[in-house]
């Protein structure tokens, strides 16, 4: 059952690296003498013409806006499995990572809100809501055994919710005026993926296009596109169609058809039987397993770390502390590294005494306190963010700067409260092997 989650932590554990990597070079490259050619090759054109038709954008809106829902897509599959056989399946396991996440994401806005109340700048309260889960299990993976897997898992399904809670700000907060033609236009690709789901269509790539329809209704409505990713994910079936019963009924019929066959010196049910093969073998998992393995290493190693590279590029000079820069700074920065640790570990404390939730075993609160720091990393939401939140480029960049230091901040400091916090597990089974010895040498 943890062999999924375990490849999932795995290549998000790798990602962080590969993203801290691109931030870094967009950091350097923003604010070295070349950064004309940085900002000058994210404005390049790119579009597409059929006829008279013409829609034409530039590299970046490509990137923010198209490669991301993508990423979006993979974050509705993630919530998708988890909804229907991970922590958010029963509301006994969920309580905690929900409970966590909601403080994780209230204490943080209500910091930023506190310090930027009556200002223009009070439309980002949003940004430090956010948590990088690629980062989050980065910094874990550092501390290696000391991390129980129980407390991996809860920080995955707390950042599942925390990608919920985000993905709604941004629906609901973050959107332009809402255009009727567009709803009705994601309403249309809405019911044509049910429809082809209801006909049996299992084809990944036949439910492109009406993909595709839902994002241009997105976007005509106002609602930004990259929640359509989010939309798809959620309607792609959690269920295998064969399963491995399925699959080991159909490969056992198969061979048998092939082999009876071979007798008779006979190659006219070679092909079928392949094909028949090649089905079961696609439909032995469901969809949101078979496409969040196909999509999530593109999404860690090439979407996230692009997405890096044309938005951390922060010109130092550029960013803004005067009346609005400085609340702005200090509110993401404060919200990331101390909002942050505060809501999840106490919302997590009032949920367990009031026997809402229960601590998975082996957890402490301790080490609690462990993921609410390290839930502070908020960069790739907290950027996304943060560019629908702020329409001033200084404003925006100093948010940006803002995110990059806190998150740094509360990496560091995860990782040393991780280090005191945390004991490792392979000392703890030695310190036991050792006392069943004794005991079992005394009796």
């Amino acid at each position: 059952m943890l062999a999924p989650i375990e490849r999932f932590l795995a290549i998000e554990a790798a990602s962080g690296i590969v993203l801290l990597t691109a931030a870094l070079v967009a950091l350097l490259w923003a604010n070295s003498s070349y950064h004309q050619a940085y900002e000058r090759l994210w404005q390049l054109p790119l579009g597409i013409r059929l006829g008279s038709l013409q829609f034409e954008r530039d590299l970046h809106f490509v990137i923010n806006d198209g490669l991301m829902t993508v990423f979006f897509f993979v974050v509705g599959l993630e919530i998708r499995r988890e909804m229907h056989g991970g922590e958010l399946s029963d509301l006994r396991r969920a309580a905690l990572p929900l409970t966590a996440a909601l403080g994780g994401m209230l204490a943080p806005a209500a910091l930023f809100t506190a310090l930027n109340r009556g200002q223009a700048s009070a439309s980002g309260w949003g940004v430090p809501m956010a948590t990088d889960i690629a980062f989050a299990v980065g910094m874990l993976a550092l501390l290696g055994q000391r991390v129980a897997p129980a407390l991996r898992v809860l920080l995955l399904a707390l950042a599942v919710v925390d990608d919920i809670g985000a993905i709604i700000v941004i629906a609901v907060f973050y959107s332009s005026g809402i255009h009727a033609l567009g709803l009705v236009v994601v309403a249309a690709g809405i019911a044509a993926i049910a429809a082809m789901q209801k006909l049996g269509v299992r084809t990944s790539l036949a439910y492109v296009v009406p993909a595709l329809v839902i994002w241009s209704g997105a976007y005509v409505a106002g609602i930004h596109p990259t929640l359509a990713g989010v939309v798809v994910g959620l309607m792609t079936p959690a269920r295998a169609w064969y399963g491995r019963d399925g699959f080991i009924d159909q490969a056992e019929a198969s061979v048998a058809a092939l082999r009876a066959e071979a007798a008779s010196r006979s190659e006219h049910q070679l092909l079928p039987q392949l094909q028949a093969l090649a089905t079961a073998r696609r439909e032995a998992v469901s969809p949101v397993e078979r496409l969040e393995r196909a999509l999530h290493g593109w999404v860690a190693f090439a979407i996230m770390p692009l997405f890096a590279l044309a938005n951390a590029g922060v010109p130092v000079s550029g960013t803004g502390f005067g009346t609005h820069g400085w609340p702005v700074f200090a509110g993401i920065v404060l919200g990331l590294v101390i909002g942050k640790p505060v809501g999840i570990l106490g919302l997590s404390w009032l949920a367990v005494r009031a026997g809402l939730a229960t601590l998975p075993r082996g957890v402490r609160f301790s080490h609690v306190a462990v993921v609410g720091v390290v839930a502070g990393i908020g960069f790739t939401m907290a950027i996304f963010i943060a560019q629908l939140a702020f329409s001033r480029p200084e404003l925006l960049a100093t948010a940006k700067l803002a995110v990059l230091c806190g998150s740094a901040a509360a990496a560091l400091l995860g990782l040393g409260l991780g280090y005191v916090v945390l004991s490792p597990q392979g000392h703890a089974e030695g310190a036991l092997s050792a006392e069943q010895a004794e005991g079992s040498t005394q009796l």
